[in-house]
């Protein structure tokens, strides 16, 4: 059994399901995206690195001396300058990339309607095998479970479509299209959606992970970007409709977004999904408070990334992480994966991510035989 500490009881794969059945655990998960830091990675694997000149199978060892689950390892993206074949300008850096620029003005309501219509077209008709989807995914897993050992896989590229088109045409061009042809988007979402949905079907199994993640942002520091009425006619039930495909195979769901979306809390609850990743205290949401409002959901993501990882102390670090296993009874109730809000980004101080990890393995259920 891969232990991240010697008082450890349970697998990796066992604490992780008991902590999404809301069981007792030994101690509580460590979960993170750990792609992204060289000063983590070079403390962990003994290598000096310079830059972001190590490799996928560093950030692999990494993730195997301290966590027990994990999102799907990124290697360093490079820093090229990209355009794709419809025009639109990528910026790589290394850990994060963003758009320089785009084919079309984003008051050219037209130019963008063409562009979101082929686009949805293109996506009804790509051709799909369930079989070879199916067999490129069990690999795609396999190659990641070798390189992370026995911790468990998080899937995190499944989402319903909203970020998918927003992000890539422009909030401002997403409003003036949705504004003047709603039945564009609707039609671009309804694509999206059961290509994901048939995706889900083909390549869900239990074996290879408990758990999958959902992924759409739809909020800002202040709360939802969006009204109430468009996240219940285009959102919330296309939610529903992709963690049901994957819950009828015996698959948990998380969901990702960004931002502060507390208000929305109780209608996220009831597109079934069965817990939440990213939580910023920063802009209100706050593990503990959460977790002891909405008890029978997992909360994951809730250490402070940026004021507290990135310029606080290692003793601070561990005394917060230590409040919310405390605070929240995660040792007999489960619930609640220990990891950072965001991601363990190149600004975290590497002494505070080991605080974090330390801090976990300090706390154990006696109980737990």
């Amino acid at each position: 059994m891969e232990k991240l500490f010697d008082t450890d009881r349970m697998s990796k794969r066992e604490r992780v399901e008991a902590t999404l059945s809301h069981q007792p655990v030994d101690r509580v998960v460590l979960q993170d995206q750990l792609s992204y830091n060289p000063g983590v990675i070079a403390h962990y694997t003994g290598k000096p690195i310079q830059g972001f000149e190590y490799t996928i199978e560093d950030i692999g060892e990494t993730i195997r001396k301290t966590l027990d689950a994990c999102f799907p390892p990124v290697a360093p993206r490079g820093t090229e300058r990209v355009t794709d074949s419809a025009g639109f300008v990528t910026q790589h850096d290394n850990w994060t990339s963003w758009h320089v620029s785009r084919p079309f003005a984003d008051d050219d309501v037209d130019a963008w309607r063409q562009h979101v219509l082929r686009w949805t077209e293109s996506i009804q008709q790509a051709p799909f095998d369930a079989d070879e989807a199916r067999a490129a995914h069990r690999e795609r897993m396999g190659t990641i479970q070798r390189l992370v050992g026995e911790t468990v896989i998080i899937p995190t590229d499944y989402s319903v479509g909203l970020c998918a088109c927003w992000g890539r045409i422009g909030l401002m061009a997403y409003s003036y299209l949705y504004a003047d042809s709603p039945e564009v988007i609707s039609e671009f979402m309804d694509a999206f959606i059961a290509r994901e949905v048939r995706r889900a079907h083909a390549i869900a199994d239990p074996d290879l992970t408990p758990v999958i993640l959902i992924a759409d942002d739809f909020a800002t520091k202040q709360g939802p970007i969006f009204s109430p009425d468009f996240l219940q006619r285009e959102h919330f039930p296309r939610i529903r409709q992709l963690a049901e495909a994957w819950q009828s195979h015996g698959l948990k769901v998380l969901y990702h977004s960004d931002g502060n979306w507390k208000k929305v809390v109780p209608d996220l609850i009831a597109c079934g999904v069965e817990g939440f990743y990213c939580l910023e205290p920063g802009v209100g949401m706050e593990i503990v408070e959460l977790k002891n409002r909405w008890p029978e959901m997992v909360w994951a993501g809730g250490v402070d990334g940026v004021d507290l990882m990135e310029r606080g102390t290692p003793e601070q670090v561990r005394v917060e992480v230590q409040r919310h296993i405390r605070e929240t009874n995660a040792l007999q109730a489960g619930g609640m994966f220990v990891g950072s809000s965001s991601e363990i980004n190149p600004p975290i101080k590497p002494e505070n991510y080991t605080a974090m990890v330390e801090a976990v393995g300090e706390i154990s259920n006696l109980e737990i035989s």
